[in-house]
């Protein structure tokens, strides 16, 4: 290679802007696009469930394996969990919400529907959603999972019973 060959030490998508606005291009926020659809994604797991939510603006209809939120969810705390995003970001009759939901029991099922719908409404408009769920708390994932079974013993923590003769 030739000794008087440099690399330019610029990047060349910001040659010929000022300081300013070569620092403000580059910390500018990615605007997330919808689908062909127009439907905005999340995607939200809970202990071995994981849910695939869809969003749109429309009327408020929400729909979770191709059935309503009560035909699917019989407990009144799961369907508050599915409903806490929108209900803190006042949107309830905002967006049309498709969730499909698999693996697990119904309670992960609804936690996972939860962290999914409230990642597709930060997809949707982060400036205004992102910082109240987050606030809330409803954009964390909640880690715990359940413990491994362990050799020479029946279960995670339980031991064989123990026989001293």
């Amino acid at each position: 290679m030739n000794e008087n060959t440099q690399t330019p030490l610029i990047d060349p998508s910001i040659a010929g802007q000022s300081d300013a606005q070569a620092v403000q291009g580059s910390s500018q926020q990615k605007k997330a696009k919808p689908d062909k659809g127009g439907f905005f994604w999340g995607v939200g797991r809970r202990k071995s469930s994981v849910a695939r939510v869809r969003i749109k603006p429309g009327s408020g209809k929400l729909t979770i394996n191709d059935k309503k939120l009560k035909e699917f969810f019989r407990l009144q705390q799961d369907q508050e969990a599915v409903l806490a995003p929108l209900k803190e970001c006042d949107a309830m009759k905002s967006f049309d919400v498709f969730i499909n939901v698999e693996g697990g029991g119904t309670t992960g099922q609804a936690g996972a529907a939860l962290l999914g719908l409230a990642r597709a409404m930060a997809n949707y408009d982060e400036s205004s959603f992102a910082k109240p769920l987050r606030d809330a708390r409803l954009l964390t994932r909640d880690g715990r999972m359940k413990e491994r079974k362990k050799p020479g013993q029946p279960g995670a923590r339980r031991r064989f019973q123990f026989s001293k003769r």
